[in-house]
């Protein structure tokens, strides 16, 4: 395939090509996708997969309902069980849209962090912003028994609302920190470190809280930092889907850049990027990304790190232009299949999703490892 460049530029030196890194392709290079037809029928090809998947978690469960049954309700007949008919419009429909919206915004948020740091382990998480959520979730979890004498897991609705607000909050007060910091500093691996000791001292807090709160406010905050897609329902999922539905093509507006920053700052800036406010866009774009999906559905792992490495692998290129759109279709994907894993049948109510994710999302890890320590 043909290398990323511009026209009528000279090609970068052998520093700026080792600043690339060769974790975005087997053979070590930047290259450009086919965004012909052969990569969009591929990308379509990932929406057949998208609604089996979506079908098969609106059958299967503790109680099963056949496919015909399944289609019949979705299209508003009205002579099928009652029961079943609640089943899917009030638990398993909400649940796997919003597994869907949260696989693909964590999905490209991965993606996102990867580029823009050149680091393939890099996650949604890496700049501590998941842990601001969880930080502002502690607050509000764990000291509300204690200052106000009523846990907040027994106030129903306003609880969860409460914990929301206190998620977004968290992230986006962690977010504007990264930002502060990232116009003071020119160095990516320097931002990087910074967003990890963030995430360290944030930890750190939510242990002390820990230690001192009533053990059914901790209990509360452990089942909170498990992750689920089924804590969102009603106006919550609404909501929640047009939010994603507005900030995944937005963050596809990034292309370009995401694009030019694979290739090294110094060639980039030869290209005309403005390096630091591209970094700061992208950050921004998927710390966004990540408060959003982790006050719905609190923190779910590993989705971020593993499907970038999935979509590359699968369509063979560092293109963005077929990269963002396919990562975003794996990511729903992912997650629809790790929640139909989680519902099974045999399992007493739910597995938590985040011990689903891990089972798929560290094989991936330890395989680019491998690949790179060969």
């Amino acid at each position: 395939m043909n290398r990323l460049s511009a026209e009528n530029t000279p090609a970068p030196s052998a520093g700026v090509s080792a600043a690339k890194g060769d974790y975005s392709s087997p053979s070590g290079e930047v290259r450009r996708g086919a965004v012909g037809a052969g990569a969009a029928f591929s990308i379509i090809l990932l929406l057949p997969v998208i609604v089996v998947l979506l079908v098969a978690n609106l059958m299967i469960g503790t109680v099963d309902i056949p496919v015909g049954s399944v289609v019949r309700i979705l299209m508003g007949s009205s002579s099928e069980s009652e029961i079943w008919q609640n089943i899917i419009f009030q638990a398993r429909l909400p649940q796997a849209l919003t597994a869907i919206a949260a696989g693909a915004g964590l999905a490209v948020s991965g993606l996102q962090m990867q580029t823009v740091f050149r680091n393939p382990l890099a996650g949604p998480s890496v700049l501590g912003i998941s842990n601001g959520s969880a930080l502002g979730v502690a607050f509000v979890v764990l000291l509300s028994g204690r200052l106000g004498g009523v846990a907040l897991s027994r106030l129903g609705y306003l609880g969860d609302a409460a914990i929301s607000v206190a998620a977004i909050v968290g992230a986006l007060a962690v977010m504007l920190l990264i930002v502060w910091v990232a116009r003071r500093v020119s160095s990516s691996v320097t931002l990087l470190i910074i967003g990890v000791m963030i995430g360290y001292l944030a930890n750190a807090i939510i242990g002390v809280l820990k230690f001192l709160s009533p053990e059914e406010d901790v209990k509360a905050f452990v089942v909170w930092g498990l992750g689920s897609f089924s804590r969102v329902s009603g106006d919550q999922m609404v909501l929640f889907v047009v939010l994603m539905a507005v900030l995944l093509p937005l963050s596809f507006l990034l292309v370009k850049p995401m694009n030019l920053l694979l290739l090294g700052d110094r060639y980039a800036s030869n290209l005309g990027l403005n390096i630091r406010r591209s970094r700061m866009m992208v950050i921004v774009s998927a710390g966004v990304l990540v408060a959003i999906v982790t006050a719905y559905c609190g923190p779910i792992m590993f989705i971020g790190l593993a499907v970038p490495h999935l979509a590359r692998g699968i369509f063979r290129t560092s293109d963005h232009r077929v990269l963002m759109p396919a990562t975003a279709l794996c990511g729903a994907a992912l997650a629809l299949a790790c929640n139909l894993i989680a519902r099974m049948p045999g399992f007493e109510g739910a597995l938590p999703v985040n011990s689903v994710t891990a089972l798929v999302g560290a094989p991936v890890v330890a395989a680019v490892l491998f690949r790179k320590g060969r």
